[in-house]
Formats: C-alpha cells, structure tokens, sequence
C-alpha cells in the first residue's frame, strides 16, 4: 500500500512567514525535480509527523495529494527543532518512472536467534550497518532488505556484496562495507567450559603437627 500524504502551496516564504506557519500547526517545505518547478508547499504537521514514525515513510515511494494533484515523490531531507517535537522543514522529490533513483533502504535481521553461531558457539552478532544504498528504478525500490544470519558462522563477516537483493536492485555504491560480524566474547570459552575442568583439584590433607621437643633440664 502506498503511503500518501496532502499538502497545499505555500504563498509566502521568507523567515517570517515560516516561523507563523509553524504557530498555525503548519510545517513548510519544497517539492522539486521531474523536469518541473519547484513548489513551496505547506502540510499540517501532526499528519507529518505521525508519518515519519514510519519506516517505511523514510524508504518509499510516496503519493503527494497537493490541491488533488498527485505525484509520485521520495522523501529526501526534513529538519527537527533542536529540542521540540517539531518538524521545521522538509524537502520531496518528483520521480520517473524510467530514471533510476538512489535510496537508502532499512535492513532487517532475521534468523539471528536460530544461528548455530549463537546458540551452540556462544558468539556475539553485531550490527555494523542498518541500512544500505542501493539504486533501482522507481517500481523495483525495496521497503527493506532481509539479512539472513541463520547459517553464519563464528569469526565470519556480512559484507554488501553477500547481500540478496531484489532484482533490478543494485548496491549503489562500489565500496564492500561490512554489513554484521559473528564473534566470540573474550572469557566465553571459560565461561562454557565444563564445570568439573573449572573446579580446582582438591587440596591434599594437612599432615599434623609435630610436637616439639622437651628441652632437657
């Protein structure tokens, strides 16, 4: 299902008419690109808000209703008060069905708990990376991309070239980042060791003490 969201035109710009804008519950912003002029916009900012609690939101393809006018869009940046749950600025833009388009796209880990690397080896799975870019025309764009750390092994690494990407999807990049490493704590080979290897032999029995000598008179 395609995330849509209203905006209306923006009439006046400047400093001031953003800073009143935003008193009115209102939060200004920019749609650009597509062979058309950009357009100063202007979305009621609780709708925008609760939309960019989603993830998908920020890794879509977007339906943009400006005055029942609606246009494919990409969220591209948006600006936060630097203390108020307040959405200052945010900027969109239009899209072509044939030109390709660079996203960044959310990774999920899956299998993780079921890995023989976890559950016999003991081993530590770390996230290095979240999300990846990735370049595709507009109707091949993933929501996420799945990381199955099911058959990884102790003292492996993910890198980007091992992930499974849609088709028509390539990595955006020709860097190999690493995406997970699998390796064991220091002191969980101790830890896992057999409880009768760990415990100390026993101390031998203490001989009794000798009673000294009786001095002669």
């Amino acid at each position: 299902m395609q995330l849509e969201i209203n905006a209306q035109p923006r009439v006046l710009q400047g400093t001031g008419a953003s800073r009143r804008l935003r008193r009115a519950g209102k939060t200004p912003g920019i749609v650009y690109g597509g062979n058309e002029p950009a357009v100063a916009i202007e979305l009621d900012h609780n709708e925008l808000f609760q939309q960019l609690r989603k993830e998908a939101f920020h890794a879509s393809i977007l339906m943009l209703n400006l005055e029942g006018k609606k246009q494919r869009v990409l969220l591209r940046t948006f600006n936060m008060h630097p203390f108020r749950r307040e959405v200052q600025h945010i900027d969109f833009q239009r899209i072509s069905a044939d030109e390709k388009i660079v996203m960044k796209v959310p990774l999920h880990f899956i299998n993780q708990e079921v890995s023989a690397a976890v559950k016999v080896g003991g081993a530590k799975i770390t996230h290095v990376l979240t999300e990846i870019g990735v370049k595709c025309l507009p109707d091949a764009l993933p929501e996420f991309i799945d990381v199955d750390l099911s058959g990884i092994e102790v003292g492996r690494s993910v890198h980007a070239e091992h992930l499974q990407l849609p088709a028509g999807v390539e990595l955006a990049s020709r860097e190999n980042p690493v995406v997970v490493t699998v390796a064991v704590p220091r002191g969980a080979d101790e830890e896992a060791a057999p409880a009768a290897e760990a415990a100390p032999a026993a101390a031998p029995a203490a001989k009794p003490a000798e009673k000294p000598e009786e001095k002669k008179k």
